[in-house]
This record gives C-alpha cells, sequence and structure tokens, in this order.
C-alpha cells in the first residue's frame, strides 16, 4: 500500500460500533478508494480472486473489506480467518485493522500464517486420536546439522554453509511443491545432486526422532483434512469466510489446503497478482491464480488496476513490459499520478562502473540533522529551508551484487542501510575454493587445504597420490607440491602438473591478489574445473572487484573476514536514507528514488534463451519469472528510476523496457546473452602486438596499479587483458580510471612511449 494513498484515506477509531448502514459506512471508510476498490469491499459472497496491481492500495482494501463485512454484512468475526504470508504480516495487518476500526473486534479476528492454521489442525487431531504431535524443529541449525551428516555421505566434500541451505531450498520445494519420487529425481539430476536419497535421508531422521519442520506441517495438515471429513466440516463451519493475502507468493500445497478449509461452498477471498509473483525458488505457484476460474466454480475475478505509487512513465513502461510475460491475465496497469521524470539509463563502461558512480549518490545522501543540514556543519539563515536527501534505494537480484560498493562504501566511511543481507556468498564453494588455494599458497605444508583444492587445480593426480604426498610432506617437513617428486607411480604429465601449480602459487604470494585470482583461474585450472562443473563464474567477479584495493593476499583474506563480520554485526541506522536490498526483500515497499544494478544477460536474468521460438518450456518459465522480479523492482520507483547500463553486457531486459513505445501488435525481441567465449575478458588474447610481449619484462601492468599520463593527470589500473599464463595479453590493452573520474582503454606499450608511466 502507498504511503501517499495511506495518507489519503480517514483513520476514524469506532469505539463501540454495531451494525451500519451500507451508506454510512462506504461515506465514512471509502470516501477515497475508486470504483474497482469500493466494488472489492463490498463484493463478500463466494469466491472471489483480487488481481491487484503494485501500488493500488490492496492491504487498506482488505483491511476495510473486513471492517465492512464486520459493521455491514453483520458477519461473527469468529467465522473470519485472514491468512498472510509471514508473521509479521499479520501483525501489520492486525495493528492496520486497529488503527481504522479500533478494538472492538481486533482481539476477536483470526489473522493466521497458513504454518499457524496447520498447527491447530495438527494439535487438534492428536487430541482426538489421543496422541501427541511431532516436535516443531524450528530452528534452522538443528535441521542444518541433520542435513550436515546427510550431505557428508553424498557430497564428495564437506559441504558448505551454502551447499546445507541450498538442500533445505530443494527439500521445501519438493514437500511444497508435492512432488513424486519421479520428479525429486528429475530435480536432483537438473541441480546436480542426489536429491532423492537426500530427501528420503532427511525425511527417516525427522520421523525417528518424532520431529516435523514447517513443511512437513503443511504436508501432515493436509493429509489431515484428506483423510478426516469430520474435522474438515468444522473448519468449513468456523471459518465461513477466508481471506488470503499475498495470493501469488503462496505455494501449491497451501493453495490444496486453502481449497478444502473453503470447501465447494464456502466464501473465499484471495488478493495477489501473478505479475508478482517472484518466490519461485520457493515453490510459490502463480498457477493457481491463473486457473481460479477453473478450479473454483462459479468465482469471480476483480481488478484494481490503478497505481498510486509511481509517476505516470514508470507505470507505463512496466505496464508494457510485464505484458510480454504470456503466463498472466490479460490486465493493464495505469497511473493516477502525472507523467514525472522519465526513466533514466546510465551508461557506463562495464559493471565495475556502478560502484563508483552509487559510491557519490550514497555520499550526497548522507544523513542529515533536524534541520536538513550535513551532520557536523552549523546551520545558517542561508540553509532554512532544506530539503532532506530523497530515499534512495539501490536495487540488485543477487546478495554479493552489492558486496564491492559496500566495501568502498564501509573505507570511505559512508552511511548506508542493507536490508536482509544474506551471508552465503562467503561460504559458497567458489569463495572458499578461492581462499583456500591462497592459503594454501601462503601455506604450502598444509595438508589439510591441500586436499581440498589439488582435484581443482588440474594436477590430474588421483586420491591415493594426493593422500601419499601430504604422507612424505608431514614426514619431511616439505611443501605439499614438492612431495610429488617422491611418490612413485606419478607419471611425467602428472608431476609437470604439480611443479607448474607449485611454480604458479609462489609467485602469487608476490602479487597482488587482483593478478593472484587471474591465476588461479587461468594456468591453476580453476577457471575449467568451475565450466566442467557448470558453476556460476559471477562470484570469481565479485571477488576480483573486492580484491582491487588490497596490496596482499593476507590483505584480501583480512578484508573478506572484516566485510563478513561488518555485515553480520552491523547495527542498522534507520535513518538513513540510502537502502541496499534485493528486489526480494524490496517486495511492499516504496522508495522516491530507484537505481537497479547489475542489469544484464547472465546476472539479471541469469539467462536468456538462444532462441525466443526453440526456447523449452522451462527456460520461459525462468525468464518470465525473472521479467516478474524486474518488474516488481520497476515499481518500487515512485519518482526517479535509474537503470545501469553496459555495452559490452546486453541486456534483454532493458531492451525490451525501452521498446514499450512501440506498436503492441511488434512485441521486442530477445537479445540473447552474447557467450563468455564471444566477450573480451581478462585473460583472452586478440591479435599480435610482438612489442607488447618483448616489454613485459619491462612493464608488468597489474590492476589497481597508479599510473601517470601527461594528458590526463593521475589514475588507476582497473582491467588488463590478462593471457592463460597470467601474462599481458598480446592485445595489449588495459583500462585506466583517472581522478577526473573519466575511464580510457589504451594500448601497451604504446601508452608509455607517449607520455605515460608508472606511479608507485
Amino acid at each position: 500500500m502507498s504511503v501517499r494513498l495511506a495518507r489519503a484515506f480517514p483513520v476514524a477509531v469506532i469505539v463501540s460500533m454495531k451494525i451500519m448502514d451500507k451508506e454510512n459506512f462506504l461515506n465514512n471508510y471509502t470516501g477515497h478508494f475508486n470504483d474497482k476498490q469500493r466494488e472489492a469491499v463490498e463484493t463478500v459472497d463466494g469466491k472471489i480472486l483480487l488481481l491487484a496491481v503494485p501500488g493500488s492500495g490492496k492491504t487498506t482494501v482488505l483491511v476495510t473489506r473486513l471492517g465492512y463485512m464486520l459493521y455491514v454484512k453483520d458477519i461473527s468475526p469468529e467465522n473470519i480467518l485472514t491468512l498472510t504470508y509471514t508473521v509479521a504480516a499479520t501483525n501489520d495487518m492486525a495493528r492496520r485493522f486497529e488503527s481504522i476500526f479500533g478494538g472492538e473486534y481486533s482481539g476477536r479476528l483470526e489473522f493466521r500464517t497458513i504454518n499457524g492454521i496447520c498447527a491447530r489442525i495438527i494439535n487438534q487431531y492428536g487430541r482426538m486420536i489421543g496422541k501427541r504431535p511431532f516436535s516443531l524443529l524450528s530452528d534452522d541449525k538443528g535441521a542444518g546439522r541433520i542435513l550436515i551428516d546427510i550431505l557428508k555421505k553424498y557430497l564428495s566434500e564437506y559441504p558448505t554453509e551454502s551447499e546445507v541451505k541450498n538442500a533445505q531450498t530443494l527439500i521445501a520445494y519438493c514437500k511444497n511443491m508435492m512432488l513424486t519420487e519421479d520428479e525429486i529425481e528429475k530435480l536432483g539430476e537438473t541441480v546436480g545432486i542426489p536429491l532423492t536419497d537426500i530427501f528420503r535421508d532427511y525425511s527417516d531422521t525427522l520421523k525417528k526422532n518424532q520431529l516435523m519442520d514447517y513443511d512437513d506441517q503443511m504436508v501432515y495438515a493436509y493429509r489431515i483434512l484428506m483423510r478426516q471429513p469430520d474435522l474438515q466440516r468444522y473448519y468449513r463451519e468456523k471459518y465461513r469466510y477466508i481471506c488470503v493475502d499475498e495470493a501469488q507468493d503462496t505455494s501449491k500445497i497451501q493453495h490444496y489446503i486453502i481449497a478444502l478449509l473453503a470447501g465447494p461452498d464456502g466464501n473465499l477471498f484471495m488478493v495477489g497478482d501473478e505479475d508478482q509473483s517472484i518466490y519461485g525458488f520457493r515453490a510459490a505457484y502463480p498457477e493457481a491464480l491463473l486457473d481460479f476460474e477453473k478450479n473454483h466454480a462459479g468465482a469471480r475475478i476483480l481488478i484494481m488496476d490503478r497505481n498510486y505509487r509511481s509517476n505516470a512513465k514508470i507505470v507505463a513502461a512496466a505496464d508494457a513490459f510485464i505484458r510480454l510475460n504470456e503466463a498472466r491475465h490479460d490486465k493493464h496497469m495505469a497511473a493516477d499520478r502525472g507523467e514525472g521524470s522519465e526513466i533514466s539509463y546510465i551508461e557506463l563502461r562495464n559493471r565495475a562502473g556502478q560502484y563508483k558512480y552509487l559510491v557519490k549518490v550514497a555520499d550526497a545522501c548522507r544523513t542529515v540533522n533536524g534541520a536538513g543540514n550535513q551532520i557536523g556543519s552549523m546551520p545558517s539563515a542561508a540553509d532554512s529551508p532544506v530539503k532532506k536527501a530523497p530515499e534512495t534505494a539501490v536495487l540488485y537480484r543477487n546478495n554479493e551484487s552489492v558486496l564491492p560498493l559496500i566495501d568502498r562504501l564501509e573505507r570511505q566511511g559512508i552511511p548506508y542501510r542493507i536490508k536482509s543481507m544474506d551471508m552465503s556468498f562467503f561460504t559458497s564453494r567458489v569463495v572458499m575454493d578461492i581462499t583456500n588455494i591462497m592459503r594454501f599458497a601462503l601455506n604450502p605444508k598444509s595438508t589439510d587445504l591441500f586436499m581440498q583444492i589439488y582435484f581443482k587445480c588440474q594436477t590430474f593426480l588421483r586420491k591415493d597420490q594426493a593422500e601419499k604426498m601430504c604422507r612424505i610432506s608431514r614426514k619431511r617437513d616439505i611443501p605439499v607440491l614438492e612431495a610429488a617428486e617422491y611418490v612413485k607411480g606419478i607419471n611425467g604429465m602428472v608431476l609437470g602438473k604439480c611443479r607448474g601449480l607449485a611454480t604458479n602459487l609462489q609467485k602469487m604470494t608476490d602479487e597482488r591478489p587482483s593478478k593472484g585470482i587471474f591465476r588461479i583461474e587461468k594456468p591453476c585450472g580453476y577457471g575449467e574445473y568451475l565450466e566442467r562443473n557448470n558453476i556460476d563464474e559471477n562470484k570469481l567477479f565479485v571477488l576480483r572487484q573486492l580484491s582491487f584495493n588490497e596490496t596482499t593476499l593476507e590483505g584480501f583474506l583480512e578484508r573478506l573476514a572484516h566485510l563478513q563480520s561488518v555485515l553480520r554485526d552491523t547495527r542498522q541506522d534507520y535513518s538513513c536514507p540510502f537502502v541496499l536490498s534485493t528486489i526480494h526483500s524490496s517486495k511492499g515497499l516504496e522508495y522516491e528514488r530507484v537505481f537497479l544494478m547489475d542489469v544484464c544477460d547472465g546476472v539479471f536474468p541469469s539467462q536468456v534463451p538462444k532462441n525466443k521460438r526453440s526456447a523449452t518450456p522451462q527456460e520461459k518459465k525462468q525468464l518470465e519469472e525473472e521479467r516478474r522480479l524486474f518488474y516488481v523492482g520497476i515499481t518500487r520507483a515512485i519518482d526517479q528510476l535509474s537503470i545501469f547500463k553496459f555495452p559490452d553486457n546486453p541486456s534483454t531486459f532493458v531492451h525490451e523496457l525501452t521498446s514499450y513505445r512501440r506498436s503492441e501488435k511488434k512485441q521486442p525481441e530477445y537479445v540473447p546473452r552474447r557467450d563468455v567465449s564471444e566477450r573480451i575478458r581478462p585473460g583472452r588474447t586478440h591479435g599480435g602486438n610482438d612489442s607488447a610481449t618483448n616489454l613485459n619484462s619491462n612493464y608488468e601492468l597489474i590492476i589497481g596499479m597508479h599510473v601517470m599520463s601527461e594528458q590526463y593527470g593521475a589514475g588507476v589500473i582497473t582491467d588488463v587483458e590478462y593471457d592463460r599464463e597470467g601474462c599481458l595479453g598480446k592485445s595489449g590493452r588495459f583500462c585506466v580510471e583517472f581522478e577526473t573520474g573519466e575511464e580510457r582503454v589504451f594500448a601497451f606499450p604504446l601508452a608509455f612511449k607517449r607520455g605515460m608511466w608508472l606511479n608507485e
């Protein structure tokens, strides 16, 4: 609900209020409603689906409808059940109701999560049969400990925190989507783990210990309702009116439970918008909204299509954009506000440019005091009145996208506020591997680290050979890789690989960590390991960005630990107007100014079909969910929306968004992401510049080096094209960001012959 819209509604409190006539109620409580909002309030009986576009005031309408049911339709509060997605949402809705209608009925109305009502069903059934229900495993850490022991049996390595969390998510998905064993098997093949075995072991362990998790709670409640018609009848008579908020986020089993509670003759009011369904990984089931009329005989669909939040230009673009999805109801979003400013597209040379730009934005948003002045400044007559900085949100798809920005903000002491930071980046397999390789480079006698990384660095060692090397290393007190010289049966090729790895790791200890990461990816072979195992490389990009401001491996490892500590322990300053948030965490919120970052194919969206017509149903489904996520991000903006774009990273979504003025008959075509091999990336060589190679011994360019140019002044090298050996590529191109803010690409060694020199 838009804050602006909420303020337009009266907040009268009824101290003791009995039945009101319809006209009196509507005049008092819906005076500022439009016709479609008022229709939603008055439609009480039957099966109703209310489709509410972003910023249309759905929560206020839902709460007002509850008042209408009580005070106009004379429905007992005990016969009304309102279901919401989270406990926080139930509390918020209860407060909203009491703020409008007072406390007379607020204590008798039931606002619950679906898990809350499932717990009641299970407990009541337990009393009926004289058995105590399983205990609820409400602690994620408890479930995590169980899964660690299970995953150890099925994974080749000790499971990381991120892998445990991923397994929990997959198990929850299976239960919420009511998957069969064959379907679980197929899902496991898709994600590359023996999910059926893991799922079975986890379920058996819980049952053995008489435990159930939150997802089991719903599975058991559904089975009880299906098998106990008397209990089913009891709840249908008790809750003759069921209201469901955020229906697009409701899972398949939750929809089935709601349908059982409502029954064929009950009154069901579902509020949602399939265009805002963005929790597919949690088994959100928007198909239930699309099939609502088919699943509920005599159902009606109402639409609230007026957006009170965003300016008209943002609304028009967002509406045209989301209509590219096929799995949706045919509806349009209309703007209530005036045109306002155009969507701004900020073109930068590359993704790294976002951080410097946003640091400047954050600096301009520094917390202000009551008079509107910067903290520490003295107010003057000329300063008053001064506008406070607009609340500005930087939104992104993945939590890791914002880490390089946070690193810069922390270094410069610029305040920010972050919503729901996920720490899984630091415990992800890629980050753990890179840091373990660096630690092994610093401690080449560590047999524990060696056993974790040897098979990821193209040594081609068998496990028994690696274990023999560890024993020899400990016995002779020598580096583990050196011990390869003493292992019988290692052929010349493998021995050469071990020597090469040892050389590269030793060189890393004297290099900047940015160069070390390239060395790990290329000559050490870790990049090929990622490609072979189909592991996303985006975490490598983030690590590179974090490495640029460090000069040693030790400093880089300490910086990662410091950032992890900062994000885990820092208290939020809720007065800070500069907000960092994933789009998922921003849902239901609004900001005066929004920046969308990392909008490029391969990141957001993560995958794009090369050909729209030949895309598989799963590829289309995945792209449509990501398009919905982008739509939610767009519609968080009230007045200003800015989106970064990069020439070397095309964006399907930016192309679609900028094409909305075209004829509706000619929809924008997909712009497939260029294959990684087609990009100009560090480590790739192009053409021949032998003079650059000849001068490598005199000029070894490394990202982070400071340079001086007679023409442009002081700057820092931000990108270098390294070859597979970690040396300057034959193309001899490198990028420099100057203190003026300008960023330019130069040819090596030509730039150094024309007035540039290292400035260290």
